[in-house]
C-alpha cells in the first residue's frame, strides 16, 4: 500500500470517528447465544477478522467483565496466573483466546469446580486452533456460534428479512411489500464488514480491502501455518474468487498458478480454517441419480471475492461475466446466517447432476428440504425454475422450491415454486 493510501485510510478513520458512525447495529445472533448462557456455561463464537465480534460481545453484554488478549498486559497474566483473569468474577469474555491454548484447561477447571454459576464467552479468528483446544477440553460444557459479516438488514437496522425468511420455511402466507427498489451492484461491491458501512468514496472501500487482504496474509497466516510463498498464496485467492459459486478443480487451479495440487488444497484448508472461505458440499442420497459430489466455495463476503477478482468499480462489475457468482455469493451469506438462528440448525448444500441439472443451494431443516436458486434476471420464467423442477422430482418430499432473483415483486411460477425478490430476504 501507497504512503498516499495509509494516509487515506487514517484521514477517513479520523473524519469518521463521531456521529452515527458509532451508532450501535444490533446482530441477529445476540438472542441466541443469550439463550444459550442460561444452559450452557460456555459459549464459544468464532468468525473472521472484522465481522465485528469485539464490537458484539462488548455492546451486548455490558455485565461481562471483558478480557482482550491482543492486549500485551492480559496476554502475560494469561500465561502465568490465567485464573487470575476472573477471580473476582463470575462473568467473563476472553477475546483472542486462541493465543493462549492453555487458558482453556483453566476454564474446564473453573467450570467443573467453582460452586458460583459462573459464565464464560470465549472469542477467536482462529477456527481450528480454538475448536482443537475446545474439543480436547471443553466438551459437553460449551456450546459453538460463528459470526459472519453483517446482513443487509444488520446494516440499516431492519431485521424484518430474519422474520420473512423463517415464514417462508413455516410455509405462513407471505405478503408483497412496497419496498423501494434496491440497485444490488453498490450493496455488493461495498461488502458487509461493519467497518466500511459508512464509506462512500470507492478508493477508500478498495483501500479499506487492500488492508485487510494485507493484514489477513501477513498477520493470520503466520499464526496458522508456514507459506511457501505469500505471492502463490494470494494467487490461488484471486483464482478461486474468480470460479465464485462453481465446482473448484484443485488441479486446474495448480495449473494456472503454478504450484502442485497438494498446494492448492492446503491453501484452501488454510482459508476455510481462518474463516475466510466457505465450502458447500453436494447433496446427494442413495438414489440412483447420478449427481456431482465436488464442492462449491464462496469467501465470507461477495465485496471480498469481487476485489480478488480485479473489478475495483461498479460500472465494470455490472458487465463482469462472474456476476452471477458474486450475486450468489451475497445470497449464501444471508442463508448462512440465518441458518444459525434455527432450531436445528439449518445445513446448506447445493445440487447438480452428471447431466446438468442443478440447483443453487439446498437448506435440510431437520428432515425437512427447501429448495434455493439465485438468478440474476429481473422477470424470472417457467424455464428458469427446470432445475429447481428436476430436484423436486427426484426428491418430492421437498417443502417448496424458492428462485430469488433481481425484481421487485413476489410471484408465484409453480403451485409449489414463488420467486421472491433478492431485498425481500435479506
Amino acid at each position: 500500500m501507497t504512503f498516499a493510501g495509509i494516509c487515506n485510510i487514517i484521514h477517513y478513520m479520523n473524519e469518521n470517528h463521531s456521529g452515527r458512525e458509532l451508532i450501535y447495529r444490533k446482530r441477529l445472533i445476540g438472542n441466541r447465544v443469550k439463550s444459550a448462557l442460561i444452559d450452557f456455561p460456555v459459549v464459544i463464537i468464532t468468525g473472521a477478522r472484522q465481522v465485528g465480534k469485539s464490537t458484539f460481545l462488548e455492546r451486548e453484554f455490558p455485565d461481562f467483565k471483558y478480557i482482550n488478549l491482543d492486549d500485551f498486559s492480559f496476554l502475560e497474566q494469561a500465561k502465568r496466573d490465567p485464573y487470575s483473569l476472573w477471580v473476582d468474577t463470575d462473568r467473563v469474555i476472553i477475546d483472542e483466546v486462541q493465543k493462549v491454548p492453555e487458558l482453556l484447561s483453566m476454564v474446564k477447571f473453573s467450570v467443573d469446580r467453582t460452586e458460583r454459576e459462573i459464565r464464560f464467552i470465549l472469542s477467536g479468528s482462529s477456527n481450528l486452533l480454538l475448536m482443537r483446544g475446545i474439543s480436547e477440553t471443553l466438551a459437553g460444557r460449551a456450546v459453538y456460534f460463528e459470526m459472519y459479516p453483517m446482513t443487509y438488514g444488520e446494516m440499516i437496522g431492519d431485521l424484518s428479512g430474519k422474520e420473512r425468511f423463517i415464514s417462508l420455511l413455516k410455509g405462513e402466507k407471505l405478503i408483497n411489500q412496497n419496498v423501494e427498489k434496491l440497485d444490488y451492484i453498490p450493496v455488493m461491491f461495498n461488502g458487509f464488514m461493519p467497518p466500511i458501512i459508512h464509506i462512500q468514496e470507492t478508493d477508500n472501500i478498495i483501500l479499506w480491502w487492500e488492508s485487510y487482504i494485507k493484514t489477513y496474509m501477513e498477520r493470520d497466516l503466520r499464526e496458522l501455518s508456514q507459506i511457501d510463498s505469500l505471492i502463490d498464496f494470494r494467487k490461488v485467492m484471486n483464482s478461486i474468487a474468480l470460479r465464485t459459486g462453481s465446482i473448484i478443480n484443485q488441479t486446474e487451479i495448480a495449473r494456472e498458478v503454478g504450484i502442485s495440487q497438494p498446494t492448492v488444497h492446503r491453501y484452501i484448508k488454510l482459508l476455510e480454517t481462518s474463516n475466510m472461505l466457505k465450502r458447500v458440499q453436494s447433496y446427494f442420497s442413495n438414489r440412483l441419480k447420478r449427481v456431482i459430489k465436488s464442492p462449491k466455495f464462496f469467501f465470507i463476503d461477495p465485496a471480498l471475492s469481487i476485489y480478488l477478482s480485479s473489478y475495483f468499480d461498479k460500472d465494470t462489475l455490472r458487465e463482469a461475466r462472474e456476476l452471477g457468482g458474486f450475486f450468489e455469493n451475497m445470497i449464501y451469506l444471508h442463508l448462512l446466517v440465518y441458518s444459525q438462528l434455527l432450531t436445528p440448525k439449518t445445513d446448506i448444500y447445493y445440487w447438480r447432476t452428471t447431466a446438468g441439472k442443478e440447483v443453487d443451494f439446498i437448506l435440510e431443516w431437520g428432515n425437512r428440504l427447501f429448495a434455493f436458486e439465485v438468478k440474476l434476471t429481473q422477470n424470472p420464467s417457467y424455464r428458469d425454475i427446470n432445475g429447481l423442477l428436476s430436484f423436486m422430482e427426484d426428491y418430492p418430499e421437498t417443502i417448496m422450491g424458492i428462485l430469488i432473483y433481481t425484481g421487485d415483486t413476489l410471484r408465484y411460477l409453480h403451485s409449489r415454486i414463488i420467486a421472491i425478490p433478492w431485498w425481500w430476504i435479506v
